[in-house]
């Protein structure tokens, strides 16, 4: 028998490994109640109380172990976590994280899963080297969920219609999707403006007129990577694009050589500045951003100690010996630091921030010298 635990990681972003450990412990022990598992959640309640009495991480962890055993071996229970809004943590996650799940794991003798869910897959957003037990479990086994929420639809229009007493009917209806794509937060604004009585017509122009919709379109636009902006512009000039973006063709925003939505389709023909502004750094929030995105976001850690050296040293050449101080920090971490440790952490890094991750116009190889930035 299975049994899911939603652990919503947005509201631990910032917390400590040990507070992470606690909320998931708490997360475990509401969800047998939630469900009238009432005998399981006497259990693991106790054990839970136990291991705050000691204030201790190890105890903590120990008893969250036990709770496993008792659940996973005596219950005959197959504890899968769902991880949700996962990418908030990460800038967070450690090879200690990883390793505890992996304890957990050997615990309940395999009858224990975890499903990540995350803005961008991962690999994408982590070291390998921080979750490598679980790396093989974890590449090529993501399940890609679509922009286009055409299911979801129809109830909230019911809902939407009975709470405002209005309708917005089939025509209208069917003119607010073909523009939207029927991507679920553009469509739900949209239908809401239009209910409430701020939309009178069901068109591109009226639709980009409001906040709402501008707002989402610049969430989407920002939320891509420079190659992946690139696209959509080849895209939105009628270009044809070798080679799209997996992630984007995944995700539904690029169908057969098309982008999917009609308004983001307006909304990019307008960005072509912001695609070529400078990549600085922002001392006053911690911050890398190119224009108003903020590329940091989507950076691990040794990324952003990485691009963060570059900028500092723009238009230098950067030697390897340096790069390799400043990301692998700690001495020890420094040790046996290879070729091509360094190399994948560049092909990473550009991957990120230039338009052509193969061609590079930012990061340049210096051949025999180094490494340098460039705007």
């Amino acid at each position: 028998m299975y049994h899911f635990v939603l652990i919503p990681f947005a509201e631990i972003k910032n917390r400590s490994l040990f507070d992470v450990m606690k909320f998931i412990f708490l997360q475990l022990s509401s969800s047998l109640h939630e469900r009238r598992k009432e005998e399981e959640f006497l259990v693991v309640d106790q054990l839970f109380k136990e291991a705050l009495s000691y204030k201790d991480e190890l105890v903590l962890f120990q008893k969250l172990k036990d709770a496993f055993d008792y659940l996973a071996l005596e219950k005959g229970l197959h504890i899968t976590f769902l991880l949700d809004r996962f990418e908030t943590y990460v800038p967070h996650a450690t090879e200690e994280f990883f390793n505890n799940l992996r304890s957990l794991r050997n615990h309940a003798k395999y009858k224990f899963s975890v499903v990540f869910s995350s803005t961008r897959p991962l690999e994408d957003m982590l070291e390998p080297e921080i979750f490598s037990d679980f790396y093989e479990y974890v590449v090529d086994n993501t399940v890609y969920l679509s922009l286009e929420d055409a299911v979801g639809l129809h109830s909230r229009v019911q809902y939407l219609e009975k709470l405002t007493g209005k309708t917005i009917g089939k025509d209208n209806l069917a003119k607010l999707t073909l523009l939207t794509g029927y991507h679920g937060k553009l469509t739900r604004i949209g239908l809401e403006a239009f209910l409430a009585g701020s939309l009178t017509e069901i068109s591109q122009e009226s639709l980009l007129r409001l906040k709402g919709i501008q707002g989402a379109l610049k969430e989407l636009w920002l939320f891509l990577t420079p190659d992946e902006q690139q696209d959509m512009l080849t895209l939105c000039n009628n270009e044809s694009c070798p080679l799209p973006s997996e992630f984007l063709q995944h995700v539904g925003l690029i169908r057969n050589q098309k982008i999917t939505i009609p308004l983001f389709v307006a909304f990019v023909k307008m960005q072509k500045g912001d695609v070529h502004a400078k990549i600085l750094f922002d001392s006053a929030t911690n911050t890398i951003k190119r224009g108003d995105q903020v590329v940091s976001d989507m950076l691990t850690s040794s990324e952003f100690r990485l691009l963060t050296l570059l900028l500092a040293q723009e238009g230098s050449i950067v030697d390897r010996e340096t790069i390799i101080h400043a990301v692998w920090s700690d001495s020890k971490s420094q040790e046996g630091v290879s070729e091509q440790a360094i190399d994948q952490l560049l092909l990473r890094l550009r991957k990120k921030i230039e338009d052509d991750p193969a061609n590079p116009s930012h990061i340049q190889t210096i051949k025999g010298r180094g490494i340098k930035f460039v705007q």
